[in-house]
């Protein structure tokens, strides 16, 4: 496995302990977790990859049936919740702080059988006369996990396209989101619920259907999800914060996978002029791995998408699918734990921790351009430096010139002084 490019200074304990994810109400970063994850496979494996993600705790998500959950109520008022009881004791037991996605509905909910699933339909949506019985299973299990405070309504919208009229049902889910609300709040009011968690899609700009008010070099986004927000945010019940998220790849204008990251700010500063509500990002997705990229490139890519989310004000942002299904990668987080010597922290694994500790969403957290392609992420904490192109350059910091390689990534921490760091690897 090739190294990356990260040189590493050590921080104190004292920054460490104040840092930590579960020490604040308010989540920041972590990761999602999607059909292959860490809860199981080989149990020695399980444990090393428990013990790597619980050395930093941070934002751990789940949904409640599909992603690795079976049906939670294949029959109404029979329960069967032995796989999310897995997973969220793996959240629990690695020091996660839980998020539970209330998505999918079982089939008897969509018209299917009752007692069956046909895992070809998960992503239909409940007819609206089955809103009241998925908010009576979000209720029942809100009440069962009682430790979770957190819980994101739906999932980008699933099922609720309405084909006849080219545009999304903003009306028919947000009748949905008001029945879950309702109902997870009625069972404790400290719980937080947020929505849409809309996509926010986008094409190039100028392209028949884009918003004229929502579009950069990276692209323009598809007015019909803006729309679909917007509904939703004024007739809403009430939230407690917003989710969202997007793709950000070249394939939407953008001249380079850099510039198309620079979406995901965009985005932030639109939802602030919209609400006043912490921004979450349940998921989030960058340029596919291009044939010929060195690791080092495709770490960049996500740390300048993490610079863009930090800089703009995003509260909590997990990482999607951060497992490996049988081979490695250099954005997954852990290796199979399905392998016998599996578990093993990989490097993005680390990335996403120091993120964690250094640029949690209570600090201040400010973006530099500091020429030549080279971008930064501050806090009083540290500093992550990244070159975002493939030459290697000389860029200055703090009065001292550094040489950075194609794609390098550099660290800086508080506890030494910013230019005597920025010299050592």
């Amino acid at each position: 496995m090739a190294a990356l490019t990260l040189a590493v200074y050590l921080v104190s304990p004292e920054i460490l302990l104040s840092s930590r994810a579960g020490d604040s109400e308010t989540p920041g970063w972590g990761f999602t977790h999607t059909q292959f994850s860490a809860d199981d496979g080989e149990p020695a494996a399980v444990a090393t990859a428990e013990a790597a993600i619980g050395s930093v705790p941070m934002v751990q998500a789940q949904a409640i049936m599909g992603w690795g959950v079976d049906n939670p109520e294949p029959s109404p008022g029979v329960y069967d919740f032995r796989s999310l009881d897995r997973r969220m004791s793996f959240i629990r037991h690695s020091g996660g702080t839980p998020v539970i996605v209330l998505c999918c509905a079982p089939d008897w909910m969509k018209g299917g059988e009752r007692g069956e699933t046909d895992w070809d339909r998960l992503e239909a949506a409940p007819y609206p006369e089955h809103f009241a019985d998925f908010a009576a299973l979000s209720a029942t299990v809100a009440r069962r996990y009682p430790y979770v405070r957190h819980f994101l309504v739906w999932n980008e919208f699933k099922g609720f396209f309405d084909d006849e009229l080219n545009r999304w049902d903003a009306e028919g889910y947000t009748h949905l989101y008001n029945a879950v609300y309702d109902a997870v709040k009625a069972v404790d009011p400290a719980n937080q619920v947020g929505g849409p968690y809309v996509e926010f899609a986008s094409k190039a700009p100028g392209s028949p259907g884009t918003s004229s008010e929502l579009q950069g070099a990276w692209g323009a986004v598809d007015q019909r999800y803006l729309d679909a927000f917007t509904f939703w945010n004024q007739h809403r019940d009430g939230a407690d914060f917003v989710a969202v998220d997007a793709h950000a790849t070249t394939a939407q204008g953008a001249p380079d996978e850099f510039t198309a990251v620079q979406k995901f700010a965009a985005v932030d500063t639109w939802l602030r002029k919209q609400v006043d509500l912490p921004i979450w990002w349940p998921e989030w997705y960058v340029e596919p791995t291009q044939p010929g990229w060195s690791w080092d490139h495709q770490v960049a890519l996500r740390i300048a998408a993490m610079i863009e989310f930090a800089s703009s004000g995003a509260d909590t942002v997990l990482y999607w699918s951060p497992r490996p299904q049988g081979q490695e990668c250099a954005s997954c987080l852990w290796t199979d734990t399905w392998a016998r010597d599996g578990g093993r922290p990989l490097p993005f694994l680390d990335v996403l921790q120091r993120f964690v500790r250094w640029f949690p969403p209570t600090v201040d957290r400010q973006k530099l351009e500091l020429g030549s392609g080279v971008v930064a992420l501050e806090s009083h904490l540290a500093r992550v430096i990244v070159n975002t192109t493939d030459q290697r350059t000389t860029v200055a910091v703090d009065g001292r010139q550094i040489v950075m390689s194609a794609y390098e990534t550099r660290w800086l921490t508080a506890t030494r002084a910013w230019a005597g760091a920025a010299g050592q690897r």
